[in-house]
């Protein structure tokens, strides 16, 4: 009898989802239709709350490392990898709405085009992008794990990824997990190091865009990049 009240539940949950989407939804709501893929037939309604009140917020229970997840009681290995897919999924589902978007003739096309990539990323990572003369995107990968300005970053890869697409122009990007986008001094000393280099075989180093949750900030727009 109770097994059946629980599929009635979620399937009541499911239909209501395919109507209405997660608008109507309360967030202990969200997570318990997301558990019933990672717990099958048992109430997980107070897994939910859990998992709120251990870690405050959505945000909160997803962004909590894999290991800390599973000591909330219920949460094993399956659940946490769910749990830690949403905002990884949702990063890449950014990227490939943004995909369409191959012209980067300005700092807000290049922004937008570049933000995504940093969304749900606990580290600082650098990108680049290899433009043709019409700027058009050639490639775009993740070059270096760690700051711009920490002994991760080498500029002869740049350079030498840059001659290997035979790019026009290439634009770098990095994120501030601080959440402030405003570069430091050592992005400006190391950008102009890219910048000499680039320059030197005949590359323009066309942005440095400087990432911060949902802000940026081009180099080239604030002149930083025409001193």
């Amino acid at each position: 009898m109770r097994e059946d009240m629980h599929k009635g539940h979620r399937l009541r949950m499911k239909r209501r989802f395919l109507k209405t989407g997660l608008d109507t939804f309360e967030d202990h709501n969200v997570l318990e239709l997301l558990l019933f893929y990672g717990v099958p037939q048992k109430d997980v309604n107070p897994m939910a709350h859990t998992l709120l009140e251990q870690f405050g917020t959505l945000a909160g229970v997803f962004d909590a490392p894999a290991e800390e997840l599973v000591k909330v009681p219920g949460v094993g290995e399956s659940v946490a990898v769910l749990l830690k897919l949403i905002p990884q999924v949702s990063r890449r589902y950014l990227i490939s709405r943004v995909e369409v978007e191959t012209i980067l003739d300005s700092a807000k096309s290049a922004g937008e085009y570049l933000l995504p990539r940093f969304y749900a990323q606990r580290n600082e990572v650098v990108y680049m992008v290899c433009l043709d003369a019409k700027r058009k995107v050639l490639n775009c990968q993740m070059l270096f794990q760690g700051s711009v300005n920490s002994a991760h970053i080498s500029i002869r890869k740049i350079v030498e990824t840059a001659l290997i697409y035979n790019s026009t122009s290439v634009i770098l990007a990095h994120n501030h997990t601080s959440g402030i986008a405003i570069p430091s001094k050592e992005d400006l000393r190391v950008t102009t190091s890219v910048r000499k280099a680039l320059e030197m075989v005949g590359i323009e180093l066309a942005d440095h865009i400087i990432c911060a949750e949902d802000d940026f900030v081009s180099m080239m727009e604030s002149g930083i990049l025409m001193t």
